[in-house]
């Protein structure tokens, strides 16, 4: 016969970014628990609101299962002495075990006799087990913790109430001073005090006390308000997931409506509008069916419908304040120039050691031009990325910036046009901040992608040479966020410049610049591991396997485009059967390469027809596999240098590479050492675990 269990965690209210990953850490945790436990089950459920997390446990087992468990002891020649007798450590062994010798029998392994003996493991009444399910509410990690009272536990929120039933019977334990019982909360201010008879009438009992604990629930009926809303209005609410996702975890009852502003308001840029709406204050934007905005907005209430004008008319006053600031700063800010603001930023610190946000737009200028110069740039196109980078942060010094930080560079957009600069830079001023998140929109144009690349280097060499290298999961300048955006720029764009390359014009600088830094090898061995691991974290993205990563990274990233190429099609032919001989004959040469201490070959030392023809052979490639490999062209180089695989095997069947004549010996070493060489311009195959064909 099985139970039904129920454990809710009451909490103070906790931030809606919190709420999804909290709920399935205690999805997966309690699976993980009753599995570790022994406890069957037949199917779990999780619940989350702002102010609980919840879960429900259907078919769970009476009893712990039982076991029959096979435990090793010493091996046979130290557990009988030479009598034959059982020695104190085969005593010891069995004893421990709650067995006897009579219990004890042997088996081999790797070639040695062991012995063993069988325990009944009998299961126990699972209601005596169920109590530690406080270690798996005290497991649960959030992204910023608090204490409270006198408190030992690190929690995002304080636990005001704990229920934890077993059908009817509360399951006795206490966390955080607070112990278990059968009572429940409804909704904050629309909801009474609860009790609880079993674990299956959770849901109906919470949603007669105005709380939907589904949180898919809860979408849906936000959902389902937005489309009526929609259908009476003839107006498009366009819904953002994420921003779906934080009002459904900001309420217990949603209750959808409809407010709205002067349309004086719409004279403001639309992003000015928008941000309001959303960010500040989580309401949905609403538009035409052509996709111009309306001076209105759709809101969430946790709630229901009663007085819901009231509630509106309140929404309605607070983002009437919002819009009058924003409208004043917006008007105030036009009447400055860019060189008022540019004049600002050399008394504002970007970085203590690094200096002022002007100074560091001196240096994104430097790494612009050169840039520039390496991408052979037309003269308007260089003239555009210089002048985007020279005014690239006048606009963190606007008074609209200030008030909405989420508008720098798309502000600076609206205002550069206004202050005469053309399209183009202005554009590139709101896309140097590109991308955003670490999987963000990417700059559209060559000037935007320049400045946003020059802004990162920057950012990244700078903070790096004076020992700001982000360490578990503290990066506070988002660095690796900014390195993975360089890295999918330089693959988005195609250019033929490595990695390298660009870090070297920042280091370059930043050798120059007058600021307290550590020794260059230290700095230069920190930026190519911290590039590194960005690089491998993008190709992993793609499902590329482990030791592929560490075979095209091994010397450089390089072209990133190019790296992401070879890495792929070296995953495809791991599983190739016709790949085999060519792999095998490629591990062949590059695991004798490093016996040779030279690379010079000279055709008269030839005894066969195989190690010339194979000379020969690696002769007529070479220009054709740097060909290809300078086109990155992947495909065409792999297949290049596969061409080599057959007289490499002919050349290792018919010659004794290890000869006892030494120049014989060194003239076919450096014949190995030459085609390793070639090879090892593609990938560092060795570090490939080939598959193992039948």
């Amino acid at each position: 016969m099985s139970k039904n269990v129920l454990f809710e965690i009451g909490l103070e209210e906790l931030p809606a970014r919190f709420v999804d990953q909290a709920e399935q850490q205690l999805l997966e945790n309690t699976k993980k628990w009753l599995q570790e436990l022994r406890i069957s089950f037949d199917n779990v459920r999780s619940f989350s609101t702002p102010r609980r997390l919840a879960v429900l446990i259907m078919g769970v087992a009476e009893v712990q299962t039982t076991i029959e468990e096979e435990a090793k002891g010493p091996a046979e020649k130290i557990a009988k002495d030479e009598s034959g007798n059982w020695t104190k450590a085969a005593i010891g062994f069995t004893k421990g075990q709650g067995k006897t010798v009579d219990d004890i029998y042997t088996k081999e392994l790797n070639g040695m006799s062991y012995i063993f003996v069988k325990k009944h493991i009998e299961g126990k009444p699972t209601n005596e087990l169920l109590p530690s399910f406080n270690k798996v509410i005290e497991s649960i990690q959030f992204g910023k913790n608090m204490r409270w009272s006198t408190e030992t536990l690190r929690y995002a929120r304080p636990i005001r109430w704990i229920v934890a039933l077993f059908e009817e019977e509360v399951i006795p334990f206490e966390v955080a001073s607070v112990k278990t019982g059968n009572t429940t909360f409804g909704h904050r201010f629309l909801g009474d005090k609860i009790q609880l008879t079993n674990p299956v009438e959770y849901q109906s009992k919470m949603k007669s006390q105005y709380v939907i604990v589904d949180s898919k629930e809860r979408e849906s009926l936000i959902l389902e308000g937005i489309k009526e809303l929609e259908a009476k209005e003839d107006i498009v609410i366009p819904v953002e997931n994420d921003l779906l996702n934080e009002v459904r975890n900001l309420v217990e009852y949603p209750t959808v409506f409809v407010g709205s502003f002067e349309e004086k308001y719409l004279k403001l840029p639309s992003e000015v509008l928008i941000t309001s709406m959303k960010e500040h204050q989580r309401y949905f934007p609403v538009k035409t069916k052509k996709g111009e905005l309306l001076p209105a907005f759709v809101a969430v209430r946790n709630g229901d419908n009663n007085n819901i004008n009231t509630v509106a008319k309140g929404n309605e006053k607070v983002l009437r304040a919002r819009l009058a600031d924003a409208e004043f700063f917006y008007n105030e800010d036009k009447k400055q120039s860019i060189d008022y603001y540019l004049e600002k930023l050399e008394r504002v610190i970007f970085q203590e050691k690094l200096g002022t946000y002007a100074e560091k737009v001196k240096r994104v200028v430097s790494i612009t031009k050169s840039l520039t110069s390496m991408l052979s740039l037309d003269k308007d196109a260089t003239r555009d990325a210089i002048r985007a980078a020279e005014i690239s942060k006048f606009d963190q010094m606007t008074n609209m910036v200030g008030e909405f930080t989420e508008l720098q560079g798309v502000i600076g957009e609206h205002y550069a046009i206004h202050f005469g600069e053309n399209e183009v830079v202005a554009g590139a001023i709101r896309e140097h901040y590109l991308p955003r998140q670490a999987n963000g929109n990417l700059p559209e144009t060559i000037v935007g992608t320049i400045v946003s690349i020059a802004d990162k280097l920057d950012t990244i060499v700078g903070c790096i040479s004076i020992g700001l290298v982000p360490t578990g999961s503290g990066d506070p300048y988002g660095l690796r966020r900014q390195a993975t955006g360089i890295l999918r720029m330089l693959k988005d764009s195609r250019w033929d410049i490595s990695l390298e390359a660009i870090l070297n014009v920042a280091t370059k600088l930043y050798r120059s610049v007058d600021i307290e830094q550590e020794d260059w090898v230290t700095v230069t061995n920190n930026l190519h591991e911290f590039f590194q691991l960005r690089a491998m974290y993008l190709l992993k993205e793609i499902e590329v396997e482990q030791d592929i990563i560490h075979a095209v990274l091994d010397k450089q990233i390089g072209v990133f485009e190019y790296t992401e190429k070879k890495a792929q099609i070296l995953s495809e032919k791991r599983n190739d059967e016709a790949f085999k001989p060519v792999q095998e004959a490629f591990v062949r040469i590059l695991n004798l390469a490093s016996k040779a201490e030279s690379t010079e070959v000279n055709p008269a030392y030839f005894e066969t027809a195989s190690e010339k023809a194979l000379f020969e052979q690696y002769q007529a490639n070479v220009l054709p596999y740097r060909q290809a490999n300078q086109n990155k062209d992947a495909t065409l180089a792999i297949a290049t240098l596969s061409e080599l695989a057959e007289p490499i095997h002919a050349f290792f069947d018919n010659n004794m590479v290890m000869a006892d004549d030494e120049k014989i010996r060194n003239n076919r070493l450096a014949l190995v050492k030459n085609v390793a060489l070639l090879i090892n311009e593609f990938a560092n195959l060795t570090l490939i675990e080939w598959k193992q064909h039948n």
